[in-house]
């Protein structure tokens, strides 16, 4: 077996601890012959996880069972103008329902060919009220 070798080095310290759990879990299979059900087993973890993480880690080597950041992490996948639409409609007098604003985001999605948007998201995309604006 030939294990990649990253450094560990470049990881965070969350990533670096957890990347020691998991080879926690998978140290007995690896080192000692355990079957992987078995060490997966007296550790809590289900099978199909440790059979993830031991073959992340065969490619990658320790590095591989650290959680790696998301790659859309912080952008929105709403587009631009359908932000503003929403947040349009729920700043418009009288204020609409969310249920409302939701379906009128998703027929402007449709419309310009893009996903529609979930009912949560709308909600998420929907501006506070300021304290002054509340009953």
């Amino acid at each position: 077996m030939r294990v990649a070798q990253r450094p560990v080095a470049g990881l965070e310290d969350a990533q670096r601890e957890t990347a020691m759990r998991r080879w926690a879990v998978l140290r007995p299979h690896i080192q000692d012959g355990v079957l992987l059900a078995v060490a997966a087993r007296e550790a809590g973890v289900p099978l199909r996880t440790a059979q993830r993480w031991l073959a992340r880690f065969r490619a990658d080597g320790l590095v591989g069972l650290a959680r790696t950041a998301r790659t859309d992490r912080g952008r929105r996948r709403v587009p631009a103008e359908l932000v503003r639409l929403i947040e349009g409609l729920a700043l418009s007098r009288p204020r609409p329902s969310v249920a409302t604003i939701a379906r009128r985001g998703a027929r402007a999605a449709t419309a310009q060919g893009w996903s529609v948007p979930s009912y949560s998201t709308v909600q998420v995309q929907r501006p506070q009220r300021s304290e002054d604006e509340r009953p």
